[in-house]
């Protein structure tokens, strides 16, 4: 294995001033992972920078903030959480969480610091693009790449469900006219058992909802999502029950 000197390794795409990609910056020790989802991005026509650790990107990432950044949580030097924290000082940058850890109170305290998503190796690269395509989406940042998204784009009216507003052009929800910050998968879960209220979806079609049909997640990973979702609304309103439970069965929602 390869020494890890702690370098800024440099595959920044933007090649003139006239480049309108939009930029990923991806943050993780793994070599292998950066190089990967660096082309795969490339691919899907975004610019990307690349680092070997969360020290080497701080200071590149304060002065010239990206457009999205995918941070590994567990790096040498000076890890995701304290990268986010620190650079959340200076810029509301959308960020995505990648780790190797099981543990939902690591997602917890990042997401608590302004993560916009949270994804757990190994992961699909297809799942990776899209959410990071979602952000974008909802951050109002939609030129520059994914213009194959941009065809498809049409002026989608809000979802409303009793006191539940969901905007799905740009993935924002309210509860009694309050935000809700929401990840793209809890909305994705949620936009699936809000547009049938009463229909009762097993964690299954959730899964479906909200993955890709490559990426293999386990019931335990639905059942995480709406427990976090809960909280969220909770926070809002201590007395949110919408989203039922329907054991051995799965979950509907209820807009009475």
């Amino acid at each position: 294995m390869a020494k890890d000197t702690g370098e800024t390794t440099h595959c920044d795409q933007r090649a003139s001033a006239a480049d309108t990609r939009q930029v990923i910056a991806l943050v993780d020790d793994d070599r292998n992972i950066l190089t990967s989802v660096s082309i795969a991005l490339q691919a899907e026509g975004f610019a990307t920078r690349v680092y070997t650790d969360g020290a080497s990107a701080l200071k590149a990432l304060s002065d010239n903030p990206p457009d999205l950044g995918v941070f590994d949580i567990k790096m040498p030097r000076m890890n995701g959480m304290e990268l986010l924290r620190r650079l959340r000082e200076t810029s509301p940058v959308p960020v995505i969480f990648l780790t190797s850890k099981d543990d939902e109170r690591d997602e917890a305290a990042g997401l608590a610091m302004g993560a916009d998503d949270y994804i757990a190796k190994p992961f699909s690269q297809k799942l990776l693009i899209a959410r990071i395509k979602a952000i974008l989406r909802r951050s109002g940042m939609t030129q520059g790449a994914g213009t194959a998204d941009q065809e498809n784009d049409q002026p989608s009216e809000d979802l409303v469900r009793g006191r539940l507003r969901m905007d799905p052009a740009r993935h924002c929800v309210s509860w009694d006219e309050k935000p809700v910050s929401l990840t793209v998968t809890e909305f994705l879960i949620l936009d699936a058992l809000a547009a049938r209220p009463g229909v009762i979806k097993s964690r299954n079609q959730l899964m479906d909802a909200a993955y890709p049909d490559d990426v293999f997640v386990d019931d335990r990973t639905v059942d995480s999502h709406i427990k976090r979702m809960r909280r969220k609304f909770r926070a809002i309103d201590p007395e949110f029950s919408a989203i039922e439970t329907l054991y051995g069965a799965g979950y509907s929602f209820t807009d009475g």
